[in-house]
């Protein structure tokens, strides 16, 4: 499957909005790994931070964005409890953010080119890790993270339990 990753632009916010409300839809549908809701995450407003923050990407196949990731350097508050692999402040780090695919796309590499797409350009912008958290039953993901050299690191509590999402797992990759 050919894949090309580019910055997100302000008039990919439309397509982004509806790239995560087909897959909250499609999460709803069925097994709902990462405990996500249409309204509440991901929404409009995470393209848009994305879009003006500079850091989100996207994957296009056929001219059609298939997935996209926000590689922040702002991590959560529950980050400074953890025994990371690496110290370093968090301009070295990238933290990934609202990681999707397309439902269309979920058994089409489309994952992987996006984790793959995180680390090299975390890679070129010389940072020293990339880290990242997940709800700890959303398997497919945990899988791919680990499949792909992320390392487990501690088990942390968001703030989401009110959500159902009391523990997310915290992994790093060093670079």
């Amino acid at each position: 499957m050919d894949i090309s990753f580019e910055l997100g632009k302000a008039q990919d916010i439309d397509e982004l909005e509806q790239l995560y409300d087909d897959l909250n839809d499609y999460l709803a549908e069925g097994r709902n790994y990462p405990g996500w809701i249409k309204g509440i995450y991901p929404i409009r407003e995470n393209a848009i931070n994305g879009v003006e923050n500079n850091n989100i990407f996207v994957a296009r196949h056929e001219g059609k964005i298939v997935g996209s990731v926000i590689l922040s350097h702002e991590p959560e508050s529950a980050y400074a409890n953890a025994k990371w692999g690496i110290e370093c402040d968090y301009s070295e780090v990238n933290v990934i953010y609202t990681f999707v695919v397309h439902p269309q796309y979920l058994t089409c590499g489309v994952g992987k080119a996006l984790m793959d797409f995180s680390v090299e350009h975390s890679k070129k912008a010389k940072m020293k890790s990339i880290r990242l958290d997940v709800y700890e039953g959303n398997m497919p993901a945990i899988k791919l993270y680990e499949k792909c050299g992320f390392k487990y690191i501690d088990t942390v509590d968001l703030g989401l339990g009110s959500y159902g999402l009391d523990w997310f797992r915290l992994y790093e990759k060093l670079l």
